[in-house]
């Protein structure tokens, strides 16, 4: 069932179109594979369902796979990182868009509903959305597979799969190499400075930042924190990505700790209540809360609503809760991923990686469907190499290769 798009305003699409403009310039790697993609045609006759953070960067994977032949239809994965004139500029190009920046929870799940009232073939997800309904409330439809960009994504997949449920084989895009490495660290590690920085307009230096989560997320935040000037505190449950903040530099401690000295706080874990009740009344005065996981629940924002005796919004994405005590904390972007509600997400060139990594997972799909079980797969480690090397051949480098005497050497036993 084809619907026609929905978007917050056509007439924003000239702006869009600049936008898509000026990431399409900074894609060499999408841009190669659309290219290849409109002479091959690998998606003709096939439906793709997509929901991703609606930006100018998968604006540009949605039209390659556009130009691959694909009926696309589109949604947004998060209600406050949708642009709207970029969602307007894709209506514009044929692409089925159901997608307005604030939209309440409600209007969030019926743009869901519309995008797999299209009946895709592919799904392509980000936090998994669109796999929760269809083994829930949209069961009648069966696609044959599709691709998950998150960590939240992956671990919901890993769930239904272990608990022998998952209906269709799906691939985890997340965490190749190509992905996780870059998109998670150095993607995450900028956008989200990039959201905090230009949303408070207020110093780094000096301030002591705290990172909730030490995965590939966490790692990339510290990083960039230290880089700031910052003094770095890192919160962990894990021992192992504890243990190797620790010999990064990074203090460790437990959250309950780090509340007492915290002036920035960031989260990038995936879980529940990282910052709970307890951890806000020990919160000092001043500080600034923000999210880099793909769900706004990280910061416990009903505790956060319980403590508060006022509340009102002192900049554009900036909330202050006035405590009984007198404190005064600050929620950037209502708790959801400041990279994405207060920024625009990663830098071009890092979902360049990402996109190519999806744009082929999906073909290497779309061609293998058949003999593939209803589980989650790794990306093929062919399709891993191949973004490498394209990304080093799009920034003129060179590496060296193994002689043939070098490659018996490594593969013998002896």
């Amino acid at each position: 069932m084809r619907h026609t798009s929905e978007v917050r305003d056509p007439r924003l699409a000239p702006r869009g179109r600049m936008k898509l403009e000026w990431a399409e310039a900074h894609m060499p790697l999408l841009n190669k594979i659309k290219e290849r993609f409109e002479r091959e045609r690998p998606f003709s006759g096939l439906r793709v369902g997509i929901s991703i953070h609606l930006e100018a960067k998968t604006a540009c994977l949605a039209r390659a796979f556009q130009a691959g032949g694909a009926e696309v239809a589109l949604t947004g994965s998060n209600p406050l990182s949708t642009q709207d004139d970029v969602a307007a500029a894709l209506a514009e190009a044929g692409i089925a868009v159901f997608a307005k920046h604030g939209v309440s929870m409600e209007e969030y799940e019926r743009h869901l509903n519309l995008v797999l009232d299209s009946r895709p073939d592919l799904i392509i997800d980000d936090g998994g959305d669109l796999v929760r309904l269809l083994h829930t409330s949209r069961q009648e439809l069966r696609p044959l597979g599709g691709c998950e960009e998150t960590t939240t994504g992956v671990q919901r997949l890993r769930a239904l799969e272990r608990a022998g449920k998952l209906r269709f084989p799906m691939f985890a895009v997340n965490d190749a190499k190509m992905k996780r490495l870059f998109d998670n660290r150095y993607g995450t590690g900028q956008s989200v400075w990039d959201g905090i920085i230009r949303t408070t307009n207020l110093s780094v230096a000096g301030k002591t930042v705290v990172v909730a989560g030490y995965g590939w997320c966490g790692k990339g935040i510290a990083l960039r924190a230290r880089g700031l000037g910052a003094n770095v505190i890192v919160t962990e449950v894990d021992p192992i990505p504890a243990l190797e903040a620790a010999m990064e530099g990074f203090r460790v401690m437990p959250m309950r700790e780090a509340a007492k000295v915290g002036e920035i706080f960031i989260t990038a874990t995936g879980c529940i209540d990282v910052i709970d009740e307890e951890s806000l009344k020990l919160v000092k005065d001043g500080a600034i809360l923000a999210n880099a996981g793909h769900f706004d629940v990280e910061i416990s924002l009903p505790a956060l609503a319980r403590l508060a005796i006022s509340r009102r919004e002192v900049r554009p994405n900036v909330e202050e809760f006035e405590l009984a005590d007198g404190r005064r904390l600050y929620l950037l972007a209502q708790g959801r991923l400041v990279n994405l509600a207060a920024a625009d997400g990663h830098p071009v060139e890092i979902m360049d990686l990402s996109f190519a990594l999806q744009a082929l997972t999906a073909e290497y799909l779309s061609q293998h469907h058949e003999g593939l079980a209803p589980r989650l797969y790794p990306v093929p480690e062919e399709v891993d190499r191949l973004v490498a090397e394209m990304a080093l051949e799009a920034m003129g480098l060179e590496i060296d290769s193994l002689s043939e005497a070098q490659r018996r050497y490594i593969e013998s036993w002896e």
